[in-house]
């Protein structure tokens, strides 16, 4: 297993500099960016997709509108290595294989291939009068959803069916416009499929409810009328995959052989917990199925030598991060971007010293973030009751519900998950650019930089970040009602980079990272010295280099010191 704790990811869409790869390798040919980065982390736009900002595929081919093979070799060349995502628990409903479903209904071959949310609960519910079988209340009570109502996406077949398939995370219906010959097949009268049609169409330019309509409301023949529509609407959606059909594991492995034929170094397992579903289960990381088919995974993965980072948010208390650290796998740091807010805000080390003994302790391998492409996770921090045992959080829920009111006031928004009747029963996380989480202060942005890379584990750094990027609210609007994250993924042009390059909060991030990425003390031993909790000083040995952080929570002003090829040096930052 290759090791990742040295060296920084940078972390982007393949169009988020300049509006393709090409123009973000150009960024890592800039002096500014000699030796900085090591890795970068291509988010899944680089791959065929259509929805959810590339975590919808269609299929692994690149996209080449956004990226060519010869990108990919260039990187290489430059000695950065990548990062890429394998979504496990779904495919787009444009992918082949569910479009060969569509087309061909109970007669695909891709049947199994996709979960048939009727046939999965068969025998265990109610069948209603829409259709659709609704789980008995101990099954559903289990069920952990991503939206409102039940995770499903009702499609039609060839034979005029409409059937329910499991859609965990997103989906969206376009209504396309209807001819008054579309109604034959109820409405005899052409006056009254023309007056219909004209009702129809003005209600979907206007982005109205369908069924609210009341020509259809009132219509004896409603539900006919209804299917007419449906069956000629355009369907995304991310649909969860059937991991009970080897033709999956077939997929997978295909998949695989693509990713290490693009040089990818460390797979990221996008969504891997909610893979496994069986009835009577959670649908979210139950055991032992969810570790059966992860090992399953990484004995494919292991004959590539990928570094297996799978994606889970889950409450500390619940110590699944602490057993996915223990079957040997590289975690994810959801943590430190809330513990970071709430270190610099209250001036109050003492969350942060406790998660990085842990993680120094227990061995852990991390990847660490400030912002990414999704919000900064809340829900993560919190304890939880596992087997009658509660387990304390990183922060307490007060700790926790201050640090979102204050984020919200800054102009954030906090997205929720639901029970299975629709509830609010979490925050899940708030959406914002890091730096306005800040308060689009350059002092706390610089300060939060320094400690994320004197952190254990590997950093990674998103590029709006590292621009110092505001909430952008006009992206967000242009995005509707499923928008939150887009205001944090503001695309940069050539003109925002060149700008950006002349800011002291660019550069002086620039140089931090350089001394990350570089220095061989790094992949030594951390070192906590004994401090105030409204300092922290953070040392990193190897042999006879050093590299130490000094900061003050109150001031904000920090300093580094650094040995390299026999000279100390010591930099102080204080803006």
């Amino acid at each position: 297993m290759q090791n990742v704790q040295k060296g920084v990811v940078f972390n982007a869409y393949p169009d988020s500099i300049g509006g393709d790869l090409s123009a973000l390798i150009d960024l890592f040919e800039k002096s500014e960016f000699k030796h900085a980065f090591s890795y970068v982390y291509l988010l899944p736009t680089v791959f065929n997709s259509d929805l959810d900002r590339g975590f919808s595929i269609i299929d692994y081919n690149l996209n080449q509108s956004l990226v060519k093979k010869e990108n990919l070799e260039y990187l290489a060349n430059l000695n950065i290595k990548l990062k890429l995502d394998i979504v496990l628990n779904h495919l787009s409903v444009a992918s082949p294989q569910f479009q060969d479903l569509l087309l061909h209904g109970n007669r695909s071959k891709y049947k199994d291939f996709f979960i048939n949310w009727n046939s999965f609960w068969t025998n265990n519910g109610q069948m209603q009068v829409d259709g659709i079988i609704k789980p008995k209340k101990a099954f559903l009570e289990k069920l952990f959803m991503r939206k409102d109502g039940l995770p499903i996406l009702e499609v039609f077949f060839p034979d005029g069916s409409k059937q329910p398939y499991w859609n965990t995370f997103y989906q969206k219906i376009e209504f396309n416009k209807i001819q008054p010959s579309d109604l034959d097949s109820v409405l005899t009268s052409e006056n009254q499929k023309i007056t219909l049609s004209k009702a129809i169409n003005n209600a979907i330019d206007k982005g109205e409810n369908i069924q609210d309509i009341n020509l259809i409301k009132n219509s004896i023949y409603k539900l006919d009328l209804l299917n007419i529509i449906y069956q000629k609407c355009t369907y995304l959606g991310q649909m969860d995959l059937n991991a009970n059909s080897e033709m999956v594991w077939e997929f997978y492995q295909q998949s695989l052989q693509k990713l290490n034929s693009y040089g990818c170094k460390i797979l990221r397992l996008d969504a891997f917990a909610y893979l496994h579903k069986s009835v009577g289960e959670t649908n979210f990381f139950n055991k032992p199925g969810t570790w059966e088919y992860l090992e399953r995974f990484k004995s494919m993965a292991d004959e590539f030598d990928f570094i297996l980072l799978p994606e889970i948010h889950a409450e500390y208390g619940s110590k699944i991060h602490e057993e996915v650290a223990k079957k040997g796998y590289t975690i994810y740091d959801f943590f430190l971007p809330g513990l970071m807010i709430y270190t610099i805000e209250y001036k109050d080390n003492r969350p942060l010293i406790k998660w990085i003994t842990e993680i120094v302790e227990k061995g852990y391998k991390t990847i660490n973030m400030l912002g990414c492409h999704d919000g900064i996770p809340m829900l993560d921090l919190r304890g939880k009751e596992v087997n009658g045992i509660c387990h304390k959080g990183l922060l307490t829920d007060k700790q926790i519900d201050d640090i979102i009111a204050l984020i919200l006031d800054r102009g954030g928004k906090v997205k929720n998950i639901f029970d299975a009747k629709g509830k609010k029963i979490s925050y899940y996380q708030i959406n914002a650019t890091y730096f306005s989480a800040l308060g689009e202060s350059e002092k706390k942005l610089l300060l939060a930089r320094a400690i994320q890379l004197f952190m254990p584990g590997t950093p990674q750094v998103w590029y709006l970040d590292l621009f110092a990027g505001k909430n952008d609210y006009l992206a967000m609007s242009r995005a509707g009602t499923e928008g939150h994250k887009e205001i944090n993924r503001t695309n940069l042009s050539d003109g925002d980079i060149n700008e950006g390059l002349t800011k002291n909060i660019v550069k002086k991030q620039l140089a931090l990272i350089n001394i990350r990425n570089r220095l061989t003390a790094f992949g030594g031993k951390l070192i906590l010295e004994p401090c105030n909790a409204n300092q922290l000083k953070l040392t990193w040995k190897m042999n006879n280099d050093f590299a130490r952080l000094e900061a003050s929570l109150d001031s904000l002003q920090f300093s580094v010191s650094y040995s390299e090829n026999g000279k100390i040096r010591k930099e102080i930052f204080n803006s």
